[in-house]
């Protein structure tokens, strides 16, 4: 990582923390202490108002707006190629979403930069059609945490009608899957989206209560596979 943009990660940093330690910063951007507090210490020299001391932590005194830097090749790759899959697979409202995105990202890149294009590419003309077109659909309600009538057929083309919760959608061994909660099951399952047969919103609103959200699911995760969730 450049100078530059180290300078940079630890303003926004310390934007979104209130009181945040040195080993902590050092750790997040993969560089030792040492250097760390000498990257501190030239912020302060340039008139970023940091406050704190060493062994205790550091923090913006107040609000800092600091003009982005400006991308390398290999940031500008991953960023077309982030938007090349969105637009190929993230459904219709991300596509259009994912093209304006790379139009403003285009409008702010030097002359040099401007013909750039990634060979690597995510082409959408192979895709089944049925793996796609509830993704919408699915995103609005996990987001607005509406509830939702799926029919449904297994790996064993067994038909059963579902009333779930969709909590995140998440593509697993190259296939989008749905994680929600499902009242048939009472718990948290994953849905396949190739073999959604259709859905429909339900009038019936049902609590949640607190063991039934994505944070439960991914801690119940972490605690089956011995991760540690902090």
């Amino acid at each position: 990582m450049r100078r530059a943009d180290r300078l940079f990660q630890i303003i926004q940093l310390l934007k979104t923390r209130r009181l945040t330690t040195a080993n902590l910063l050092a750790e997040v951007l993969e560089v030792s202490t040492r250097t760390l507090y000498r990257d501190i210490q030239d912020l302060i020299a340039n008139g970023i108002p940091v406050e704190g001391e060493a062994g205790v932590g550091y923090l913006l005194r107040h609000e800092v707006d600091v003009p982005p830097l400006m991308f390398n090749e290999s940031e500008l790759e991953a960023i077309q190629i982030g938007m090349r899959m969105v637009e190929a697979w993230g459904g219709n409202e991300l596509a259009n979403a994912a093209k304006q995105a790379m139009i403003k990202v285009s409008a702010v890149l030097p002359p040099k930069l401007q013909t750039f294009n990634s060979l690597m590419f995510a082409p959408s003309f192979y895709q089944a059609s049925s793996e796609f077109q509830h993704i919408d659909l699915l995103r609005k309600a996990a987001r607005e945490r509406e509830y939702l009538q799926l029919d449904y057929s297994d790996a064993k083309k067994a038909q059963t009608a579902r009333e779930i919760r969709p909590l995140a959608i998440h593509i697993w061994k190259g296939t989008w899957t749905l994680l929600a909660w499902c009242e048939l099951r009472h718990g948290f399952r994953n849905f396949r989206l190739d073999r959604i047969i259709s859905i429909s919103l339900t009038q019936r609103f049902v609590p949640m209560t607190k063991d039934q959200e994505l944070d439960n699911f991914i801690e119940k995760m972490c605690q089956e596979h011995g991760e540690n969730t902090q």
